[in-house]
């Protein structure tokens, strides 16, 4: 099958890119995409900038300048639409040039997911479905930061933005026809706001849950660690598992070290934990808990058991069923972890605001137990 023609301007300065960016209309529907590396960072490393509007398409190279803010006036304030696939690690990496991400996203998996075609659909698919053209995937783990950047790794960069108009009109309509756009918008700008939040998780800790049944000071020194291995890991620009994996940093507070020497041996292994990063560490351990530090931890929701499990299931039904009715998929109105932690804690969670609140709120917390 002849695939459309795949040519883009290699862009390698920022006159250029400002050229072409002037070139795109005020409310133009425009294809973004990016390749980045992120294997022994912290922060993702843009290594290739893909840009479409109207069969023109750049590729964009920030090795060789910086783009700095030269996508905000078209895409960051403008009326322009920005249609990007499965945006989250790309808008992470886009944020030192768009902070507050796209004015106007159009992510064409979360659409996807609304109109029937699954969640979690990939562009490959994408393609297949909408366009009937078939994919090469060969460069998807490809060296991007290399340079010069081969006529395939050129080919494959340039497809993924070339389909992104099409993808696009079609599934506007398609959310249009089923009286979706507004959830799928709300979705998209919550898409927005979760990349942009830059510092981090403020309440680390409730992600592992092997910690529920720890005592509340407990869990408030593995919060203190969490805390700190991630403002380490961004200052380092090192993987946080590169400092202390899961494992390590749930034993280092309940278990805290008795010296240095201790924290040197247990830590062996952690190629980014040296010896100033030990030093503060242990200092951290050793640091006594303030009452306030312990009532400001959120307490790490356990798995569900008894009554709360029965409820869980309840819930999961009736998700089920209100997916059904609505023409979702049951994981994107309500993931099956929300809900446990929900049946758990008795809050209403963030997630479950707008829309879903909308479909599930009347009925949802009857089926809290108790």
């Amino acid at each position: 099958m002849s695939l459309p023609n795949a040519t883009a301007d290699w862009i390698a300065d920022r006159a250029t890119l400002q050229a072409w960016l002037d070139d795109v209309p005020t409310e133009a529907v425009v294809g973004l995409d990016t390749e980045f590396m992120r294997r022994d960072s912290f922060h993702p490393q843009l290594a290739l900038l893909q840009l479409g509007c109207r069969g023109r398409h750049a590729l964009v190279d920030p090795l060789a300048f910086a783009i700095d803010d030269a996508l905000r006036p078209r895409l960051g304030n403008g009326d322009a639409v920005t249609v990007m696939h499965s945006a989250g690690e790309d808008l992470e990496t886009l944020a030192p040039m768009l902070p507050d991400g796209p004015r106007v996203l159009f992510d064409t998996q979360i659409a996807a997911a609304f109109v029937g075609m699954g969640l979690g659909i990939s562009y490959r698919a994408l393609v297949a479905e909408l366009c009937g053209d078939e994919l090469d995937k060969g460069e998807t783990r490809s060296d991007w930061m290399q340079r010069p950047l081969t006529a395939s790794q050129r080919s494959y960069a340039t497809l993924d933005v070339v389909y992104l108009e099409s993808i696009h009109a079609q599934l506007a309509e398609r959310l249009r026809q089923r009286e979706r756009s507004d959830w799928f918008a709300e979705d998209c700008e919550r898409l927005k706001r979760r990349a942009s939040h830059r510092d981090g998780d403020p309440q680390p800790q409730r992600a592992l849950r092997g910690a529920a049944e720890w005592s509340p000071e407990q869990q408030t020194l593995l919060r203190r660690v969490l805390l700190w291995r991630d403002r380490s890991a961004r200052t380092l620009d090192r993987p946080r598992p590169w400092l202390l994996d899961d494992a390590l940093a749930m034993s280092l507070a309940q278990q805290p070290p008795a010296s240095l020497a201790e924290l040197e041996q247990r830590g062996r292994g952690q190629r980014a934990l040296r010896s100033a990063q030990r030093s503060e560490l242990f200092a951290l351990l050793r640091e006594p808990l303030e009452a306030e530090e312990v009532a400001t931890t959120q307490p790490i929701p356990a798995h569900p058991q008894g009554e709360a499990k029965k409820a869980l299931g309840a819930m999961k039904t009736l998700v089920d069923e209100r997916a059904a009715e609505l023409e979702l998929p049951a994981g994107l109105l309500c993931p099956r972890k929300v809900l446990e932690e929900y049946v758990v804690t008795a809050e209403w969670p963030d997630f479950l605001d707008g829309w879903r609140g909308q479909v599930l709120r009347e009925r949802l917390p009857a089926l809290l137990p108790g």
